[in-house]
């Protein structure tokens, strides 16, 4: 500023300086495609909507109508926890693959939206739908997909397996293929789709003396919503109670679920003492992935948003030992700050956690080439699934230790 000042007296100038403290984003934000009660009622439009009241003033018709399984999972979400969502009504009879007379599809109106973590499609339970829901996850890498169970299964080693679409133009005396006797959704890699099992016995919502039997979906969204602002995104949103159920359509037997937690089917289950529990935290990805737990997925998708949305200032900064110094101290605050609260492993920020942006990672190259490379570390705690308790006999008593 040498030079520009032409009048004697006292200049004051703001000079930037400081951390740039990293926020972290909000991580229970649902999103719901499907048909409203009042298939007229703000048709393919992302619609935020706070409690159960207003979803009943803007998508109920005034006589009550029906419900449908958008409602019940919206309802299922807010009586589990949830506070905010939006609702996308696709219209009756309107796919979600599809964009129907309506034009748009009901996922695309949800990639204009980065506030959403969980995406729900109530009443779409068939492969093109799934495989339409996750991909929009995937895609996207910012939120993960609670997909609808399948609603008539004979055998339970039929969610083990994938379910595959039916061949068309089988005419009358040649049937349609099935292709295999599978009934679970496809693998997701990295993790970005669940699927939870049995559906539950619920109140309907529009007719109270009636009891039906729904997906699950929405009531685990309102459960992670609620698991997040209570423990954190990095606790496995498992072993809650789900509310609003008053039974499950299928008693999964631990043998049985035996079966289903490699396979990546989490279970909702009846305990005589403890009521209905959701009893399970896998992603539709391999048993050996490193992305098989949900907490750790939505862990790592909550930290790769906030590092990216509070960091935009980096954007034309000059490249230099500077910068990556200001890099690595907004980070390391930002990952000291989840080491405290829980989320990450090691008794020590250098064990939890690294941080390297330096001239290793910001070669000659790499500047010419308008980078700035930043290179993070992260242990991020798994939960204990398998509690073991190992008793011996011993001169004195019994002794018993415990391993997770």
């Amino acid at each position: 500023m040498a030079g520009t000042y032409q009048t004697p007296g006292v200049y004051v100038e703001e000079v930037p300086g400081g951390p740039r403290p990293i926020t972290p984003v909000g991580t229970s934000t649902a999103a719901f495609v499907g048909e409203a009660p009042n298939a007229d009622a703000h048709p393919n439009q992302a619609f935020a909507i706070n409690n159960w009241s207003q979803f009943l003033r803007e998508f109920v018709p005034a006589d009550g109508g029906q419900s449908t399984p958008l409602s019940h999972a919206v309802n299922g979400f807010f009586g589990n926890g949830g506070s905010y969502c939006y609702v996308v009504n696709v219209g009756k009879g309107k796919p979600v693959t599809g964009g129907g007379t309506r034009g748009r599809q009901g996922l695309q109106v949800l990639e204009q939206l980065d506030d959403v973590s969980i995406v729900v499609a109530p009443g779409y339970n068939d492969p093109a739908s799934w495989d339409a829901v996750l991909g929009h996850c995937e895609t996207l890498k910012d939120r993960v997909a609670i997909l609808d169970p399948p609603t008539d299964v004979a055998n339970i080693d039929q969610l083990t397996k994938v379910m595959t679409s039916k061949k068309s133009g089988g005419g009358a005396d040649k049937p349609d293929d099935v292709g295999t006797s599978g009934l679970r959704p496809r693998n997701s890699t990295s993790g970005f789709g669940t699927v939870y099992f049995p559906l539950i016995t619920v109140r309907d919502p529009l007719a109270p003396t009636k009891q039906v039997d729904v997906s699950p979906a929405g009531h685990l969204a309102g459960i992670w919503a609620r698991s997040d602002s209570i423990r954190g995104v990095h606790k496995a949103p498992a072993n809650e109670i789900v509310r609003l159920a008053l039974d499950v359509s299928y008693r999964v037997t631990n043998q049985e679920q035996a079966r289903l937690n490699p396979a990546g089917v989490n279970v909702v289950r009846f305990f005589e003492h403890e009521g209905i529990l959701n009893w399970g935290a896998r992603t539709l990805d391999e048993e050996s992935s490193e992305w098989r737990y949900l907490n750790v997925r939505r862990l790592f998708i909550m930290i790769e948003q906030s590092i990216a949305r509070s960091t935009r200032w980096i954007v034309f900064e000059p490249n230099d030992r500077t910068l990556w110094k200001s890099i690595r101290r907004d980070i390391n605050a930002f990952l000291t700050h989840l080491w405290r609260d829980g989320a990450l492993m090691g008794r020590t920020p250098a064990e939890a956690f690294f941080c390297q942006c330096d001239e290793e990672t910001n070669t000659a190259d790499v500047i010419d080439l308008g980078m700035v490379v930043t290179v993070i570390g992260i242990a991020p705690v798994k939960p204990a699934e398998f509690i073991v308790f190992r008793l011996h006999q011993w001169e004195g008593g019994s002794a018993i230790t415990a391993e997770g």
